[in-house]
């Protein structure tokens, strides 16, 4: 991302938090998978939304008005012989030149230098529990100010508060970045879906998918779910092991991150290539939910509108079913769909897969507006019970894209993506 990109995002953030205030986001830790190896190091987002800097063992300080608005890096000093074996390092230098500190400093100064920026700022903006092995530090620093000067030394503000509403609306720079994270995903999905057989192993679709994203260099946002027949009814299934089966269906959701930005999509088709009877009823209902849902994604909509729409139109499906029985005004104030349709219709969605944002302001839901990313996923999940037809049981759907609201009608990032049953056919029998 170019850079001014950070710098636009400094400079609101710093007029946000006031002249008064400093702000302080550690970068995050690497973490080892077992032993002395490392998992791949992935920045902490906040760090990443107003740095762009990709080292550990950092720290930025945002300090505005002192004279001027000041942006403090501290880094890893250059070393010859840890570069040899962990690759080039910024340095001071490259902090600087290339990712446009004002000043930077080793991270071993930092005791020296971090107290006296933080000394008469009567605000410290930092995220409290995020970083718990920095936390001691950020307590030790202003603790021992608060002994030299026997004064009360700055008021902890939650950075949470100013940064998840700023990363909330994505400008035109993010925009770009999640259609390319959605334009990858899609290729992924169609990819898997060519590929996925009765007999092949659900791993084997999930490598198909892993490849299709390490082919244009992103990575998995989350971990896939490649739930075949049954394990489609697991909201959270991950174990991604078992065979498909002819005359079951595939619930395959998987997105990609790239560029830090994340995509996420889920589709539901028949491994065989043909919906069965009793597939394509649910498969209908839960399509005629997301379409409708997704509609209702437009600026002055609130948050839930979505969420309801898709609710009312699958408990009126099910009901169509004889799943659901009743009078609808009756089964909507009961909840009825509750135990088949037990989630959120959807989520932010930005450089994190499940991004930051309120969904509720001041006890009310959040209006939507122009620049927000959510998902729209509605599904149905109908294990085995008495209560339901046998030809239903284990039949498990899910329809999931990613949409950008606009001034207008809602962009659907992921919508070249099949998902008309029709199209889903002729692409999986492909």
């Amino acid at each position: 991302m170019d850079r001014k990109e950070f710098v636009r995002r400094r400079r609101q953030f710093m007029r946000m938090i006031g002249k008064d205030g400093i702000a302080i986001l550690p970068a995050a830790p690497v973490r080892h998978r077992n032993g002395d190896i490392e998992y791949a190091y992935r920045q902490d987002s906040h760090f990443h939304y107003l740095t762009g800097f990709p080292e550990p063992e950092s720290v930025a300080v945002l300090v505005p008005g002192r004279p001027h608005a000041e942006y403090v890096l501290f880094v890893r000093e250059r070393d010859a012989v840890r570069e040899s074996w962990d690759g080039p390092r910024a340095g001071t230098a490259g902090a600087i030149e290339c990712y446009g500190a004002d000043d930077a400093f080793p991270i071993a100064d930092i005791d020296e230098i971090l107290p006296g920026l933080i000394e008469q700022r009567s605000q410290i903006f930092y995220a409290m529990g995020r970083h718990l092995d920095f936390d001691p530090h950020m307590l030790g620093w202003v603790n021992g100010l608060r002994t030299q000067t026997r004064q009360r030394q700055g008021e902890f503000v939650a950075l949470n508060h100013v940064l998840d509403d700023m990363r909330l609306y994505k400008s035109r720079a993010e925009q770009s970045c999640l259609r390319r994270a959605a334009h990858i995903a899609v290729g992924a999905h169609r990819r898997a879906m060519r590929f996925a057989r009765p007999g092949r192993m659900e791993y084997e679709v999930m490598a198909e998918v892993q490849h299709e994203f390490r082919s244009h260099n992103a990575d998995l946002s989350y971990t896939p779910i490649i739930a075949g027949g049954a394990n489609a009814c697991v909201m959270h299934y991950r174990d991604n092991d078992q065979r498909l089966c002819d005359g079951a269906l595939l619930l395959l959701d998987a997105g990609c991150e790239h560029d830090y930005y994340a995509s996420d999509i889920t589709r539901t088709f028949p491994v065989g290539g043909r919906f069965s009877p009793a597939q394509r009823a649910v498969y209908d209902i839960v399509l005629e939910a997301q379409l409708a849902a997704i509609d209702k994604v437009r600026p002055g909509n609130h948050w839930n509108e979505p969420h309801e729409t898709a609710v009312r139109v699958i408990t009126q499906g099910l009901a169509g079913l004889g799943i659901l029985k009743g009078p609808l005004s009756r089964l909507l104030r009961e909840q009825a769909c509750q135990p088949y349709f037990n989630h959120r219709t959807g989520h932010w969605l930005g450089i994190d897969v499940h991004d930051v944002g309120d969904y509720k302001v001041g006890g009310e839901w959040r209006v939507l507006e122009a620049g927000m990313a959510l998902t729209v996923e509605p599904g149905i999940y109908l294990r085995p019970s008495p209560k339901i037809p046998k030809e239903f049981w284990n039949i498990g759907i899910r329809i999931e894209d990613d949409v950008l609201v606009t001034r207008g009608a809602p962009e659907v990032l992921t919508g070249d993506l099949e998902k008309t049953p029709e199209a889903v056919e002729r692409l999986v029998s492909a």
